[in-house]
């Protein structure tokens, strides 16, 4: 019976393919999260025997994976409290939190004179959408509109 060698083209072709294909935004550092747990434990390391930090009681609190260790993640917080999490508290679904000391708008459209929706205090979560010249789609239950990029912690860049 014959056997399928896997060098040559053959190789080479598998090698550009995979080389080619797009990353998950899980597989390198850093990258976004939320927390998925009601509540959740940040320990000083990578285990349950390491002693518990902070307990997060948060849903949807944006935070920054800056590493990973076998099924733990090292994540900051929006304050730059960094700890280690379970990565089955953690959710790939991007959210921000306000920041400042005034209320930030949220507005209509992507500008400064569009129309004002409403506004959200300093210390609430939003859900994240696209974020485009300095503005992002944010959305806080059924709520939907459009926040300047500087009024949030999570959007951008990790």
């Amino acid at each position: 019976m014959p056997r399928l060698s896997l060098t040559g083209p053959i190789c080479a072709a598998l090698a550009m393919t995979f080389a080619a294909a797009p990353a998950h935004a899980e597989d390198e550092v850093p990258y976004w999260v939320s927390l998925r747990a009601e509540e959740a434990n940040m320990r000083v390391g990578p285990s349950e025997a390491y002693p518990i930090e902070w307990v997060y009681q948060r849903v949807g609190l944006p935070l920054r994976v800056v590493r990973k260790m076998s099924g733990w993640r090292l994540v900051e917080d929006p304050d730059g409290a960094r700890g280690w999490i379970v990565s089955r508290f953690l959710s790939l679904e991007r959210s921000a939190i306000v920041t400042g000391d005034e209320p930030s708008p949220i507005r209509a459209e992507a500008s400064p004179g569009a129309a004002l929706l409403w506004r959200a205090e300093p210390g609430v979560v939003v859900m994240l959408g696209d974020c485009d010249s300095g503005w992002c789609k944010v959305s806080i239950g059924e709520k939907a509109g459009w926040m300047n990029a500087e009024s949030l912690w999570g959007d951008g860049e990790p």
